[in-house]
């Protein structure tokens, strides 16, 4: 392409065009805090910040997943606690409604104690954390128990479903962090409906051998709530840990893409003082070059 421009102005204007650009970058670093601000700016970093970036965005939801697990967790921590404190009870009401001292009518009412504790039962199999019924496995929407004491156990089931999900930590394992109501509270061999149901029918019928064979099987149900209570404890124990590591990935991941992307705000405000210098100096040696040419010295 033909120019009219002369060497000289041509060498000004790509100076004044390096000198221009060299100060935008500068301004746009002092201004955002970033060395860093497009793919143009550092193309062999990119890769790296990208993938620090992705990184950190898995590290934030897994500390998001890991918060709710905890709720979960120590709501069904504080169910469990509550449930083994109405065993204590009703194993002493059991012992106490087995005695040979007690007749009928008090067998009646230790009855009526045991069927309150039946209700408050069934309702900590029911318990919900923001909406999710965190003894229902993956049938979550719904309870997986309903009172009713007509059946032998005192209670319908409504669901069966399994806990198949899982927690993942910040290294990638996961950990299973729920049990479900038919695990807990109506194991095989050690269900507390069961032996909750049959101590009161064992009451209403003064069935005193009934009673104290009911005994047996409530120490085993509160002994299955316990074994609960501590899986709960183990989870709560591993998500505090995970949190940890978590926590300390974050600050970790957040140092890493600093020392990439962040400006030196120093260097880069030297640069933009240097930068206005040179092309104020630029300009004034430009205004003092002749400007004469072949055409003044023809008549």
């Amino acid at each position: 392409m033909i120019t009219n421009l002369t060497p000289n102005s041509a060498l000004f204007l790509a100076s004044l065009d390096t000198i221009q650009q060299n100060l935008a970058n500068a301004s746009e670093q002092v201004s955002s805090g970033k060395r860093i601000n497009n793919a143009q700016d550092d193309p062999d970093e990119l890769e790296s910040l990208l993938q620090l970036r992705t990184d950190e965005q898995q590290n934030s939801q897994i500390e998001s997943n890991l918060a709710e697990a905890k709720a979960e967790a120590d709501t069904a921590d504080s169910a469990l606690n509550s449930a083994s404190q109405l065993m204590d009870q009703a194993i002493s009401l059991a012992t106490q409604g087995a005695n040979s001292t007690t007749d009928a009518a008090g067998r009646q009412t230790i009855a009526q104690q045991i069927e309150a504790i039946q209700k408050q039962m069934v309702d900590l199999s029911q318990t919900q954390v923001q909406g999710r019924y965190i003894f229902s496995g993956d049938d979550d929407a719904s309870p997986t128990y309903q009172l009713d004491l007509n059946t032998p156990e005192g209670v319908d089931m409504l669901s069966d479903a399994a806990s198949t999900r899982q927690v993942q930590d910040p290294e990638g394992s996961t950990f299973a962090a729920s049990e479900t109501a038919s695990q807990i509270f109506d194991a095989p061999g050690a269900s507390v409906f069961s032996a909750l149901n049959t101590l009161r029918v064992a009451l209403l019928g003064n069935n005193q051998a009934g009673i104290e064979n009911s005994i047996s099987a409530l120490q085993a149900a509160n002994t299955q709530v316990n074994q609960s209570d501590s899986f709960y404890g183990n989870v709560e124990d591993e998500i505090q840990n995970d949190n940890t590591f978590a926590s300390n990935y974050d600050t970790q991941l957040q140092t890493e893409i600093s020392n990439i992307q962040d400006a030196d705000i120093a260097q880069a405000s030297l640069e933009l003082t240097e930068g206005n210098t040179q092309l104020q100096a630029a300009f004034e040696a430009e205004g003092k070059m002749p400007t004469t040419s072949l055409f003044n010295y023809l008549g």
